[in-house]
């Protein structure tokens, strides 16, 4: 099949995320994004642990597409994508657990994250018609710069999916603009140099670099990497749209992985942390 002309725009009719960071908006407040890989630790805990989180406060859900090679992950990501290779988890399967979960909830945005080999052997154009046909609303591909991302984007985009781009402490304003040109959705701020769950974000830090950021754009930013405790959580959110966390959840289950505790008690003590991040970058929950 041949490439769209065009990319199509975004409505407001079907943009979740810009509903859902409009909702915040209104509310003055940050939201929560949280991040869990697919089919970890077991696929019926997953869909457990994912169908949970909009009650326990997540605003936005990051699922992670496993990868054999997930270079800029950290050991517990990475652990995870191990964990759910041994499942067999391929792209059709997380996109099934999207079609499953959005059968009760149509509000909460949706967004996969993953390395481009998956999506390029899958088939750009075939990816993103059947992930909007099960609701999901954008996409983070981690090594895929935007001077290359186009071959993506043109599909996603007419099928009316955010392509969301990394900017990190190391991106330079001269650089800047030409990640955020092709930017959609929201600006996703790495808030630490290296690989995910190895160190811990700086409020200070990141209120500068918003600040520099929002003179940039203004599509919404959220923070995340480095980012472990409700405490983190709440200082954070002080200065960006929304805070994700990654990391700190899958180290959760990895936990329960380790205690060899039942997949319903690894569901319970996830859902029980996320509850507490929500606490700490809402104020209360619910």
């Amino acid at each position: 099949m041949s490439a769209p002309a065009a990319a199509a725009k975004f409505t407001a009719a079907n943009d979740r995320i810009a509903a859902r960071f409009a909702l915040l908006k209104k509310h003055k407040r940050a939201g929560l994004v949280t991040f869990i890989t697919a089919n970890d630790p077991t696929p019926g805990a997953f869909m457990d642990i994912l169908e949970g989180l909009p009650s326990v406060g997540a605003d936005l859900i990051e699922i992670g597409i496993p990868f054999s090679d997930p270079m800029a992950d950290g050991p517990a990501i990475q652990a995870s994508s191990q964990r759910s290779l041994k499942h067999g988890t391929r792209i059709d399967d997380v996109l099934e657990a999207v079609k499953e979960f959005r059968r009760n909830e149509i509000d909460t945005p949706v967004v996969l994250m993953g390395y481009y080999n998956p999506i390029y052997h899958y088939g750009p154009q075939e990816f993103a018609e059947k992930a909007a046909s099960v609701g999901v609303d954008g996409v983070i591909v981690v090594d895929l710069p935007p001077e290359e991302a186009e071959e993506l984007d043109v599909h996603l985009r007419a099928n009316q999916i955010h392509l969301i781009f990394l900017t990190a402490p190391t991106s330079s304003d001269a650089r800047l603009p030409t990640i955020l040109k092709m930017a959609s959705g929201f600006v996703y701020y790495v808030a630490i140099t290296g690989i995910t769950g190895t160190a811990s974000a700086s409020a200070d830090a990141v209120q500068s670099a918003a600040a520099r950021l929002r003179r940039h754009t203004g599509l919404p930013l959220a923070v995340g990497f480095g980012i472990k405790t409700p405490d983190q959580a709440r200082a954070i959110a002080a200065h960006a749209d929304a805070v994700v966390v990654g990391s700190a959840i899958v180290e959760v289950i990895a936990q329960g992985v380790k205690d060899k505790a039942a997949d319903g008690a690894i569901v319970t003590k996830v859902l029980e942390f996320v509850k507490s991040l929500a606490i700490g970058v809402h104020g209360s929950w619910p």
